[in-house]
C-alpha cells in the first residue's frame, strides 16, 4: 500500500520547490504502477473473501467479495500516502525509515479502523460506538491486516522491472574524466528510461520508495529502480551518496545551506539534497563542503 508516490508526487514537488518537474513526466510509469498495485489488492481481496476471516464466512460469497474488495481498495488509498510521508520526513529529519513506516502505518490504521467498524454497523438498527477495550481490540485486528499488506508491498519486487547491474554501486566514485567511447556500456538502463527532453546530464538521484527520481539540469523523471542500481549505472560520474535516499553529482553542487545541525547541498537549478549527519565530516574531508 505504500506506493502512492504516484501519487500526488508531482504536485507536492511543485509546491515545496524540491524538483523541477516537466509536465507529464512519469505518468506512464505511475499509471503502470497503479494498475499493478490495484491488481495485487484485487487478488488479496478475493483471497480474503474466499477465506472469510473475522466471522464473515457466513455471508454469501458475493457479499464477501464486495466487502473485502471495497476494504482492500479503501485501504490502498489510505495507507499509500505513508510512503510519500516517509520519503519526505526521512530526507528532512534524517530519521530511520523503519520507525517512520511503523509510525505512519499505525496512524493510517486509525481511519481504516473507523471505516471497517462503520461498515459492520450498516446491518444494525443504530450506529454503536465501541467501548475503549473493544475499540483497541478492533484497531489491533485492522493493524495486523493493514500492516501485513503494507509490509508485503514493501517486499514485493516485480520481475523484470528492476535491472541487476553487474557492477556494485560505490558510495563515492572517484573517476574525474569521462571514459572513452570504447569503455562505455552498450546500454544504460537508467538513462535509457529518461525522455529525450531531459537529456542525460544527471545531477542527482532521489529515492522514492521503489522508485528513483532522476534529476537532470532540465527536470526530473521517476524510474522504477533501486537507488543502488541507479548509482551503479552512474559509476562513471564523480558523485557520492550523501544521504540514505540521495546521490549527488559533485559538479552539480553550487552551495551549502546550514540550518542548525542540518546541512543541505544546493544543486543546479535550486534543487536541495539533504546530507546525513554522519556524512558531514566525510564531505568536509573530501572537499565537498
Amino acid at each position: 500500500m505504500p506506493l502512492y508516490e504516484a501519487r500526488i508526487g508531482a504536485s507536492f514537488d511543485a509546491m515545496d520547490g524540491v524538483t523541477t518537474q516537466q509536465p507529464g513526466t512519469g505518468r506512464r510509469s505511475l499509471a503502470r504502477k497503479l494498475i499493478i498495485d490495484l491488481s495485487v489488492m484485487t487478488v488479496i481481496g478475493v483471497v480474503m473473501a474466499l477465506i472469510g476471516p473475522f466471522g464473515s464466512f457466513g455471508d454469501p460469497l458475493a457479499v464477501r467479495l464486495m466487502v473485502w474488495l471495497g476494504l482492500g481498495y479503501a485501504g490502498y488509498f489510505i495507507y499509500s500516502p505513508v510512503g510519500w510521508l516517509v520519503d519526505r520526513l526521512s530526507a528532512a529529519l534524517d530519521l530511520p525509515r523503519i520507525l517512520l513506516w511503523v509510525a505512519g502505518t499505525m496512524l493510517a490504521t486509525v481511519p481504516m479502523a473507523v471505516i471497517v467498524w462503520s461498515l459492520g454497523q450498516i446491518t444494525t438498527d443504530y450506529f454503536r460506538v465501541p467501548q475503549a477495550q473493544e475499540a483497541l481490540l478492533h484497531y489491533c485486528y485492522v493493524l495486523v491486516i493493514g500492516g501485513g499488506i503494507t509490509l508485503l508491498f514493501n517486499m514485493i519486487q516485480i520481475p523484470g522491472d528492476q535491472p541487476q547491474p553487474t557492477a556494485v554501486a560505490q558510495a563515492d566514485t572517484t573517476t574525474k574524466e569521462a571514459p572513452s567511447a570504447a569503455a562505455q556500456p552498450a546500454a544504460n538502463l537508467l538513462l535509457d528510461q529518461l525522455p529525450a527532453s531531459l537529456g542525460s546530464d544527471v545531477i542527482a538521484l532521489e529515492m522514492e520508495d521503489h522508485y528513483v527520481r532522476v534529476h537532470t539540469a532540465l527536470g526530473s523523471e521517476l524510474v522504477l529502480m533501486r537507488l543502488r542500481d541507479a548509482m551503479a549505472y552512474l559509476s562513471d560520474v564523480e558523485g557520492r551518496q550523501v544521504h540514505r535516499s540521495w546521490w549527488v553529482a559533485r559538479l552539480a553542487v553550487e552551495d551549502v545551506k546550514r540550518e542548525g545541525r542540518n546541512v543541505r547541498l544546493v544543486l543546479s537549478g535550486g534543487l536541495e539534497a539533504p546530507v546525513a549527519r554522519a556524512q558531514v565530516s566525510e564531505l568536509k574531508t573530501a572537499g565537498w563542503i
